[in-house]
């Protein structure tokens, strides 16, 4: 009964009552790529069939990889078995992912999409991106995506902090399309977007079973345009409609400003991109022009993450020559990532303030800071995002997004869905939020005083 239900009545019934029990546990994505399945490989125009091309299947006994195995799935114009790392890890498989596959079933696909889909209008190449893209899906991990050239243009355009929406940062989790995190003085924060606000529909469009790509490219749009996102609260009784109007972007990512009579020095990060540490250098040797400057609040809440180096860099301005963070790849092999820096904010008191919006590249920095001592963490438990995704060009354009590992804190904490634990926990309610009030903030004065 459930499954026929709109995404909207699954809201109201269903998830309701669970965001009051438990804080929600978001993914950001910082970039939102398409994740959809189509199929065929463009030749020419027309689709190409081979006579009995098999992928082999695995439901035999074999002995583990040699490690001089190509990658390259064993094809054969007979069946048999093809290789497998693990005899164990397909015990559970179902049988028809162990059989030998017959490739033609490829393009008795793309055969029976150009024959019989509704749509006559797909171009091929769009067949071909699409196959492409559910390859990288199939792995089943939300962080593994094929970006399209345009995808991949969007990508490196959102690290720079340039591009034009409505500000806010969004993510899928268990389903259900999430706001993140709205920029500051943005669109959206402007017309009342909020963190954990859950997108039910966009310009009248059902988000239910939508990836973040396809919201991204429903909700970004020309400058002066507007989009109406149909939202959902905590403490609404109904599903509300915001209507935006889209702007030019552009983000530095980071703020300097000065609290109490400018004896503390607020670090405000909203995401590690290319200029993150330009700006982090110009803002220390400005803290350390300044006698009067005794402690430092570094903000990393709704921080989705970014560049790693750019996340080690800021740390090493405290650890100097320690680690700040291990990454473990799919070998068990550790890599350590130190900044090796003079750490020039080692000797002043900090405070780290971070949220449920505080991932990835920001969790590391936490941890970092928090596993040495550096630095008191405050706030909500942050997000839980800790794998490394690399970056892969293609001749056309395109990338390919892969993780390729997981982070490890220096005392051995995995951050990946676990998150960073504040050493003084602080809420900031939806009361706080209406009447200016940041209790968050207020804590961290109130400490370094």
């Amino acid at each position: 009964m459930e499954e026929n239900q709109s995404l909207e009545a699954k809201v109201l019934n269903k998830f309701r009552f669970a965001w009051l029990k438990k804080p929600v546990a978001l993914w950001l994505v910082l970039i939102v790529i398409a994740m959809g399945f189509g199929g065929g490989v463009l030749a020419g125009g027309r689709f190409q069939s081979a006579d009995k091309i098999i992928i082999k299947g695995s439901d035999v006994q074999l002995s583990s990889q040699s490690e001089t195995q190509s990658d390259l799935p064993v094809m054969s114009a007979a069946a048999g078995s093809g290789k497998i790392v693990n005899a164990a890890l397909t015990a559970g498989l179902p049988k028809y992912l162990k059989n030998d596959v017959d490739f033609n079933l490829y393009w008795d696909t793309w055969k029976a999409i150009k024959a019989k889909a509704f749509n006559r209008d797909i171009p091929d190449t769009q067949l071909f991106y699409g196959s492409l893209q559910g390859m990288v899906a199939s792995l089943g991990d939300p962080y593994s995506v094929f970006l399209t050239p345009t995808d991949a243009t969007e990508f490196q355009a959102d690290l720079s902090g340039n591009f034009e929406g409505i500000g806010a940062e969004i993510a899928v989790k268990n389903n259900i399309l999430i706001v993140v995190s709205p920029l500051d003085d943005s669109p959206a924060m402007r017309a009342g977007l909020k963190p954990k606000d859950w997108i039910v529909k966009i310009n009248g469009t059902s988000t239910d079973g939508m990836n973040s790509s396809e919201a991204v490219n429903l909700i970004r749009g020309q400058a002066g345009t507007e989009v109406t996102l149909a939202i959902y609260r905590e403490g609404f009784t109904e599903v509300r409609d915001f209507k935006i109007t889209r702007a030019p972007i552009n983000v530095k990512s980071l703020n300097l400003e000065y609290l109490d009579q400018g004896r503390i020095a607020r670090l405000k990060v909203r995401q590690f991109n290319d200029d993150t540490m330009p700006l982090f250098d110009s803002a220390i040797s400005d803290i350390v022009s300044k006698p009067q400057v005794k402690g430092i609040i570094l903000d990393l809440r709704g921080n989705p993450g970014g560049y790693l180096e750019s996340a080690v860099q800021v740390a090493g301005e405290w650890s100097g020559d320690r680690p700040v963070v291990s990454e473990k790849n799919r070998d068990g092999a550790e890599t350590p990532h130190i900044a090796g820096k003079t750490p020039r904010l080692a000797d002043y008191q900090t405070i780290v303030l971070v949220d449920g919006g505080s991932a990835s590249a920001s969790e590391i920095v936490a941890g970092a800071l928090k596993d040495w001592g550096l630095a008191k963490i405050i706030g909500l438990k942050t997000f839980g995002k800790g794998s490394v995704q690399a970056l892969t060009d293609l001749a056309d354009g395109s990338e390919i997004k892969l993780t390729i590992a997981k982070w490890f804190t220096p005392s051995g904490i995995n951050i990946d869905e676990q998150g960073i634990e504040p050493d003084v926990k602080v809420d900031l309610t939806e009361e706080d939020y209406n009447k200016d009030l940041d209790p968050q903030l207020d804590k961290a004065i109130e400490l370094l005083k």
